[in-house]
Formats: C-alpha cells, sequence, structure tokens
C-alpha cells in the first residue's frame, strides 16, 4: 500500500502572510490540527499546528529561560523566541524544517517518519509541489476499513494450515497446536511466557474466517518448569 492511496486532497493550506486567527478558524471548522504552509507559487515553506499555537504569551506558556539559560542562547534565539510566543502571522509561528514524503513511498515509510518525528501529518509532495496530505486520521480509517470489511471464510483445514503458517513465522508460535471445527479454533500446547497466550489468541483471531479461539495453552515456567494450566 502506497502515501497516494491514503493521502487527502485536494490540500488545504495556508499562506504564510496569513493571520494566526484564521489558521486557528480553519483548523477549528475544518476539525484538523494542523495546516501546510504553502506560498503565493505553490511551494511549501513549513506547517502549522496546534503545538505551534500553544506556547504563547497570551496563555503564559511561552519560554522563560533562567538567567543562565539567556546567557547561552544569545539574543538572537531569545528574539525568534519573543517572535514565535508573540507574532501574529503564521509566518512567524509555523516550523520549517518540515518532513515530507513522495507520493508512491509506502505506507510504512510514511508511518516510520511520524514515529520518529512524533508528528501526525506528512505533506505529501512531488515535483516541489503539495499534492496531498497523509494524516493519522487517514490512517486509522483506512485500518477501521480493513479490520471491518468481510473476508472470505475457508474451510477449516484451510484455516487450520493459514494459523499453523502464521505460526511457525513466531518466536513463539513453535509449541502450539491448532485445530479447527465449524470455524472454532482450539489452541493447545506450551509457551513459556504468560505474554505469548494473549499473542496466539490475537494472532488466530485475526484469520479470516475465524468465528471463536478457545485457550487450552499450558504455561510453563522455564526455570522451575512448574507448570500452570489456563
Amino acid at each position: 500500500m502506497r502515501v497516494e492511496t491514503l493521502m487527502t486532497t485536494p490540500v488545504l493550506g495556508i499562506l504564510p502572510s496569513a493571520s494566526i486567527g484564521e489558521a486557528i478558524r480553519t483548523m477549528l471548522s475544518r476539525r484538523i490540527s494542523g495546516l501546510p504552509v504553502i506560498d503565493e507559487s505553490g511551494a511549501l515553506v513549513g506547517i502549522v499546528s496546534e503545538g505551534d499555537l500553544i506556547l504563547r504569551g497570551e496563555f503564559g506558556t511561552e519560554s522563560n529561560a533562567s538567567w543562565w539559560t539567556q546567557l547561552l542562547k544569545g539574543s538572537g534565539q531569545l528574539a525568534s523566541e519573543y517572535v514565535r510566543a508573540y507574532g501574529r502571522r503564521v509566518s512567524d509561528v509555523m516550523t520549517t524544517d518540515v518532513q515530507t514524503i513522495p507520493p508512491g513511498a509506502p505506507i510504512a515509510e510514511a508511518v516510520k517518519l511520524m514515529q520518529q518525528h512524533r508528528i501526525k501529518r506528512l505533506p505529501v509532495v512531488e515535483g516541489g509541489r503539495v499534492i496531498g496530505i497523509l494524516s493519522r486520521a487517514d490512517l486509522l480509517a483506512e485500518l477501521d476499513r480493513l479490520i471491518t470489511t468481510p473476508q472470505p471464510t475457508p474451510d477449516d483445514n484451510a484455516l487450520k494450515a493459514a494459523i499453523e503458517k502464521s505460526l511457525a513465522t513466531r518466536p513463539w508460535g513453535g509449541l502450539i497446536d491448532v485445530q479447527v471445527k465449524a470455524g472454532e479454533v482450539h489452541l493447545t500446547g506450551t509457551i513459556f511466557d504468560d505474554r505469548e497466550r494473549r499473542a496466539a489468541i490475537v494472532l488466530a483471531e485475526n484469520a479470516p474466517g475465524v468465528k471463536k479461539v478457545v485457550d487450552d495453552l499450558v504455561w510453563m515456567e522455564p526455570i522451575s518448569g512448574t507448570v500452570l494450566a489456563p
């Protein structure tokens, strides 16, 4: 799955010369948490988000560094922080170091960027222009579609084979036995960490066609050899 299949288009952006009030009203009315900042030529120059707008002098939440920290920062850095806390234009408060992604990138790459940089959205850029936005909300909408779309129901033998194949790829799945009857999965065997129990159940529940999972796994404490039934 690629970014272009999930991104939101057309792009709702804002000019760097716009007021922060306009940015706030746009975000509130559209129920979004950030806007790409796009100049008159159509180039991406920044992004303005809720996070950029809450460290404000009006709230008393602006940076109040100690005298020692102020000395280390220097007057230029302190001046920039003042502008971010009291500026009235989008260009005053926007983040300029923006992470972007091309439309053909895999979704896994987009999620990795979001996690690494702790961001909620990625402008999708092609040829120097923003052609879409991929947000966490877009990913959640697709996840909801994937887990709620009815899947073809295989017969019991095919279901058993699919679960066993998936278990074989997991380091905790080697000693788990699977039986299936009328879509009901019966798990038996040995686990060495009780967290493996829930993992095995989740794996079985995710197989298309499973109606119920019965857990009869036995937990063996690996050091003492003590056996604990479910």
